[in-house]
């Protein structure tokens, strides 16, 4: 099996090619590196690959669990960002296996992107992904009544929109309870729409105000825990601030993390195996999805501190620099 140091160094070569032009962006994903078979997380399975959760090619969905699998696990419906424009559930096998190998059986959905749709179709996709999870996660051992959300950048603010606004999941006749929501380098507070990719997405929202998290909360949210980089040059660490002083007004549970020094695409890279190392943001997450009620009987995992590779892998800051160079601001 090829180490995880050999994994690291051809993840390293992989994204060096992309960031400098000498491969085309069509042939390699930016999330590729972290995809590598020996690079994730091992015991764990592919449960449901191409699902079709509504008609459409956007609507499809991947299911991971855990490979060896007794009673019925606790589910992490996870949504993935990229400006409301981009991504594709394949990017993002390192985050369901990441999780299966906590326990969980985890779905990742796709869904339709601007220009497609705009604000609040992609929403609704996503609350009728959920209501397939309600009715079909049992048949991959998942429990409908230990639901969670999570998700990162736009997809964070899609995870707590659905938590937020229970319009979208009564559309679509979802009446499985959300035990808890984690929101990774999520905007939450971000109107007027000063971006390019938020007016593409939200610029025809009939009621602005609306569509922003920080103006649903009740007191009949979710726990949240809600994490950020404090250097994110995308989604400013304010949005996360926001909305968990605005939480905590309204009396709902919410655990923060701010990462220090750390930007916008680090906090979900950091879930996968191949940089755990970097900060401790799985860890973090499960232990908040287990004090609300993930394992009844208790962590099924022991936590492990990854130990960092040696100094050769240095320019590794430098390219997630890079990374995050390459997508627009979302919100100040």
């Amino acid at each position: 099996m090829i180490s995880v140091r050999r994994s690291l160094v051809l993840a390293l070569s992989c994204l060096s090619l992309l960031i400098v032009g000498a491969l085309p962006v069509q042939a390699l994903s930016i999330m590729d590196p972290f995809n590598i078979p020996a690079a994730m997380d091992q015991g764990t399975v592919k449960a449901g690959d191409g699902i079709a959760y509504a008609d459409g090619q956007r609507h499809h969905l991947d299911v991971y669990a855990p490979e060896a699998r007794g009673a019925v696990a606790p589910v992490v419906f996870f949504i993935y960002g990229g400006g409301w424009n981009r991504g594709e559930r394949s990017d993002y096998q390192f985050v369901g296996r990441a999780l299966a190998s906590r326990g969980f059986v985890t779905v990742i959905a796709d869904y339709r992107l601007v220009p497609e749709v705009k604000y609040p179709e992609f929403l609704e996709d996503n609350a009728s992904a959920l209501r397939w999870v309600q009715d079909n996660i049992a048949d991959y051992g998942g429990d409908p009544n230990r639901v969670f959300l999570a998700g990162h950048s736009a997809g964070a603010y899609n995870a707590v929109m659905l938590a937020l606004d229970p319009s979208f999941r009564a559309e679509y006749g979802v009446t499985m309870p959300i035990r808890g929501v984690a929101a990774l380098s999520g905007p939450f507070d971000f109107y007027p729409f000063e971006y390019g990719e938020v007016r593409d997405a939200f610029g025809g929202a009939p009621s602005p105000e609306g569509t922003q998290p920080i103006n649903l909360v009740t007191a009949d949210a979710p726990p949240m825990y809600l994490a950020s980089g404090t250097t994110d040059p995308i989604v400013r660490v304010q949005n996360t601030e926001n909305l968990a002083a605005k939480l905590t007004a309204n009396g709902v549970w919410v655990t923060t993390k701010y990462y220090d020094g750390f930007g916008h695409m680090e906090p979900v890279i950091a879930m996968g195996a191949l940089w755990r190392w970097r900060m401790p943001v799985l860890d973090d997450m499960i232990a908040f999805f287990t004090r609300f009620g993930a394992f009844p009987s208790g962590i099924p995992y022991v936590a492990i501190a990854p130990t960092p590779p040696q100094g050769e892998f240095s320019p590794m800051d430098k390219i997630i620099d890079e990374i995050d160079q390459m997508f627009e601001p979302i919100a100040n």
